[in-house]
């Protein structure tokens, strides 16, 4: 198949795999049966769209082949007396045509993989790998967990939806608040896995970035009185303000202070902030608010040298007491460098254990660097650097370890 083929087969999976698998999910009723359908329609779409052409709407032709597929092997297995089957066709049969309160497949398949008979870790990790489409590899960066130990994972969540016959909708009003938490963390680690994808050639995955905006405007829609889906909305798209600056026209990562400002979105920022402001009146702080609010203090910064770090520093401190946990205290970490310098940061970083995450080992020979410590910085970027896949990363890494001067 020829490059540019597999190119766009190639995005129209990252941008339609999530959503093709929830249409499946609400016309069959089984995660496995939309899974292995929609997996076998792009199977067929990299053997047709090469000669014939990619079809007017490939979204619409993977769904429409999907079903097609289920159905004739639903059918198969229904004529040897197979009532699961049987129950199945029945179930696509019957598919009633509502409207709810939130039409949108996609969030109804995350409430249904977030439902409290499931693990938190599980619940998220099977969001990630359905509605995202991730690989179980990448999920297991994400989660800083063995593959194989997330492959179990996944399995035994699926195992358990269909075992307890868990419904696929989206909760009642009552049932929303203790559903919520695993939602907004699925939604955000789907960003955080576009912002910075955990392995391949690009920094970001722009497709993953937009499906995560797009879910948190749902559920802002759905919930719009709970402060901290207000405070997720605004945390990704301050985020995301920052989107056309953070790579080089190499496409290797450039970091928050060596950023063009004025490639900026003002348009996400003035959103963003209007939300954060919104939720400091409400004055119901969570972690989501607080981390928008650390990015909309960067926002407010004309350069790197107006960045208003004691304030930030303050948000952080409150961050982990909500938030306790040592990612956390290693981005707390990063303001106290800017603040008390960074032989006090690196005392922080001392007593975390963060050992397989490239950004301790990344965040730790910045401060040995800085302290002109060059061996000890040397050492802890091919830490960074073997524990990186992402290749715009990786590369970054490698230029600031070049560029240390070997002196002990």
């Amino acid at each position: 198949m020829p490059a540019d083929d597999a190119t766009a087969i190639e995005r129209v999976f990252r941008a339609e795999y999530g959503r093709a698998v929830a249409v499946l999910v609400r016309v069959f009723g089984d995660i496995d049966i939309a899974e292995e359908a929609v997996q076998e329609a792009f199977a067929v779409a990299v053997q047709r769209w090469p000669p014939d052409g990619m079809p007017p709407s490939p979204a619409g032709w993977i769904i429409t082949t999907a079903r097609n597929r289920a159905i004739d092997r639903l059918r198969r297995e229904a004529s040897r007396d197979d009532r699961h089957a049987q129950a199945q066709l029945l179930h696509a049969r019957d598919e009633p045509a509502e409207e709810a309160a939130v039409s949108d497949d996609r969030l109804r398949l995350i409430f249904t993989c977030c439902h409290p008979a499931l693990a938190p870790s599980a619940q998220v990790a099977l969001t990630l790998r359905l509605l995202g489409g991730l690989g179980t590899a990448e999920i297991a960066r994400a989660f800083l967990v063995p593959e194989p130990t997330m492959a179990q994972r996944l399995v035994r969540a699926k195992g358990k939806i269909r075992a307890t016959a868990i419904p696929y909708r989206v909760p009642t009003e009552a049932e929303l608040p203790h559903r919520l938490p695993a939602v907004l963390a699925v939604i955000y680690l789907i960003f955080n896995e576009g912002h910075t994808a955990s392995s391949g050639d690009q920094l970001v995955r722009d497709d993953l970035c937009a499906e995560a905006i797009r879910l948190a405007r749902l559920l802002a829609a759905l919930m719009p009185d709970e402060p901290e889906v207000m405070g997720l909305l605004a945390l990704v798209l301050l985020i995301q303000a920052r989107r056309a600056a953070r790579t080089a026209s190499d496409e290797v990562l450039v970091v928050l202070a060596d950023q063009d400002r004025a490639r900026w979105d003002r348009g996400l920022i003035a959103e963003g902030q209007a939300i954060v402001r919104a939720c400091l009146r409400r004055d119901q702080p969570g972690p989501y608010q607080i981390q928008a609010a650390i990015n909309a203090v960067h926002s407010d910064a004309a350069s790197a040298a107006d960045t208003d770090w004691r304030q930030i520093l303050r948000l952080y401190d409150h961050l982990l007491v909500l938030a306790p946990g040592p990612v956390v205290a290693l981005n707390r970490a990063v303001a106290v460098a800017e603040v008390d310098g960074p032989e006090t940061a690196l005392g922080v970083l001392d007593d975390l254990h963060l050992d397989g995450y490239h950004l301790f080992h990344a965040i730790r020979a910045d401060l040995l660097r800085r302290l002109g410590r060059s061996t000890d910085a040397s050492a802890a970027y091919d830490a960074a650097i073997a524990l990186t896949a992402n290749t715009a990363e990786r590369t970054f890494l490698q230029r600031r370890r070049r560029g240390i001067t070997h002196g002990g």
